[in-house]
């Protein structure tokens, strides 16, 4: 019979639901390992807000869950908030893993058939000098087109669970028919929230004739630094862990809107509680 070892407590930490895409596709690769996630509805949307506004929010929000979960690593499943704050964190919290997300725009460049490649985000991340530092780097000979889709992450955290097929159709298409007229045949999700809409927009830009355009994101790549980092920590343990459910918290004030709930079970999180 084998030791059972203590496993691995993992926060995901987002301005709200897109990262739970994130913690999903972990789940794969650390399957003893026990997900927590925190959404902050409090501070939605980080999209609008300055980089010192969001650079405070977050060192608030890092202190607060670490109080409260004590956990072995962090993401920050979040665009946005891994390019306005991931400095900062790692410095106030020198010896804490802290894995940020980054736009795929290096595997989008290399695939791209076509030499262009389009970017949606938040408006903060498409003004944002880092990703304009990774096209730099890694896609230079690439015409890179930056869409900023605001209104399109609040519908997600808003109305996706409640949206139907045709609205959820109509919320992308905007966005899919400007970069498919820019001539773009890879699509970086660069906000976590509309990983939840890569099947619509994906379906969209074949519905308007572009079956050869791809759809990109950083949630493998993530997911396998996650496992590397884990990993290191637990070299010498042995054994194998049970991973227990994880718990889905809120930074604002309850009643909590119902729809988080919604969220959390189809996750598999427990019902919502505040951070």
């Amino acid at each position: 019979m084998s030791t059972m070892t203590k496993n691995s407590s993992i926060v995901f930490f987002d301005s709200g639901v897109g990262g739970l895409s994130y913690l999903e596709q972990a789940r794969s690769l650390l399957p003893g390992a026990t997900l927590h996630y925190v959404a902050d509805d409090e501070g939605f949307p980080y999209g609008t807000k300055t980089v010192r506004q969001l650079e405070t929010l977050l060192l608030d929000r890092v202190r607060r869950l670490r109080a409260r979960v004590m956990p072995e690593a962090l993401v920050i499943a979040c665009n946005t908030a891994s390019q306005a704050g991931l400095k900062v964190l790692r410095e106030a919290h020198p010896f804490f893993p802290i894995i940020g997300t980054v736009p795929a725009i290096k595997p989008a460049a290399e695939s791209s058939k076509t030499g262009h490649i389009g970017v949606l985000a938040t408006e903060r991340t498409v003004v944002d000098p880092y990703i304009d530092d990774l096209i730099a780097r890694y896609a230079s000979e690439t015409e890179v087109v930056k869409l900023p889709a605001q209104d399109l992450v609040s519908f997600v955290e808003r109305h996706y669970l409640s949206s139907t097929e045709d609205e959820r159709r109509a919320a992308v298409e905007p966005y899919v028919r400007l970069l498919l007229d820019c001539g773009v045949d890879r699509i970086i999700l660069a906000c976590t929230h509309f990983l939840h809409v890569e099947k619509d927009i994906a379906a969209c830009a074949l519905a308007l004739g572009a079956a050869e355009v791809e759809i990109v994101d950083s949630r493998q790549g993530v997911a396998k630094r996650l496992a590397q980092i884990i990993s290191e920590l637990e070299k010498d343990d042995s054994g194998t862990a049970v991973s227990e459910r994880g718990r889905f918290f809120l930074t604002g004030e309850p009643p909590f809107d119902p729809s988080y709930a919604q969220w959390a079970e189809h996750f598999g999180l427990l019902p919502p509680e505040r951070l």
